[in-house]
């Protein structure tokens, strides 16, 4: 049946950031590093498997090409898990899953894009407005469709981690409640940008509005996707989303190759 999927559908859409020195896409205590060894200085490495091995022995004198990495599980296009937001979910009755324990079915399904870029940066969106979007679109949510967020965020651009609209708890429980179990955003977070929910919390000194979105994840499990990028080459429905984690032990989150398959 898969490979009948597959067929049918001819292209292909990287939806992915790079995992990249080059571009600031998370504020600096969390920035990745990635160590390049090329062929010109590591026929070493080979040596060592084979003593007595001189670099002329090597075909032109290469080595290999490897990449020494350094980075969160939130670096890059990644998945976060329920255990991200609490310890706990269904309303305390539950242990969050880590991302070891995701459902897999749960990460090739049809995929539905809702468009807020036209919204203003650090914007709560709320579940009215999630209604209004579907409608906008005239599309019936289905149980178990993958449900992506093009917030305004553009990745590359400076102060990127201040992009983008966020959807807040009433909005996700909304999302929830109709039977999604995997989201995700093209900003840097599902939430608003913390630098506009900071102003609003030195007004009112409410924490609810604090990370909202995820601690939503308390009360229903769900999946959530971020930095992703490209969506606006996304038709609003019609394409099947694959979004499958690395399998970390423990973790709260796991990398992804987000990539949208759409019929032609």
């Amino acid at each position: 049946m898969l490979r009948a999927i597959v067929r049918s559908m001819t292209r292909f859409i990287d939806l992915s950031i790079p995992i990249t020195n080059d571009v600031i896409s998370d504020p600096e205590v969390m920035r990745p590093k990635v160590t390049y060894m090329t062929h010109e200085d590591t026929w070493q490495q080979i040596a060592m498997f084979f003593p007595g091995l001189e670099k002329a022995d090597l075909p032109d004198g290469e080595g290999w090409a490897v990449e020494m990495l350094e980075l969160s599980t939130h670096n890059g296009t990644h998945m976060d898990a329920p255990w991200h937001y609490h310890s706990t979910t269904d309303s305390g009755a539950a242990p969050a899953p880590s991302i070891d324990e995701a459902p897999l079915d749960r990460f090739f399904r049809p995929g539905v894009k809702l468009d807020f870029s036209h919204l203003p940066h650090g914007h709560v969106v709320s579940a009215t407005e999630v209604e209004e979007a579907f409608d906008r679109i005239g599309y019936d949510l289905q149980p178990l469709d993958i449900v992506l967020v093009q917030s305004g965020a553009e990745y590359g651009t400076d102060n990127f981690t201040d992009q983008g609209v966020g959807l807040g708890a009433e909005a996700t429980l909304w999302l929830t409640e109709h039977g999604v179990e995997v989201v995700g955003t093209d900003a840097w977070s599902w939430d608003a940008p913390f630098s506009h929910t900071a102003r609003r919390w030195a007004e009112n000194r409410d924490p609810a509005i604090i990370w909202e979105g995820h601690k939503a994840g308390r009360i229903r499990p769900y999946y959530q996707i971020e930095k992703l990028t490209n969506l606006a080459a996304l038709p609003s429905h019609g394409f099947t989303f694959s979004c499958f984690p690395v399998k970390i032990e423990r973790a709260s989150a796991g990398w992804i190759r987000a990539v949208a398959l759409v019929e032609e």
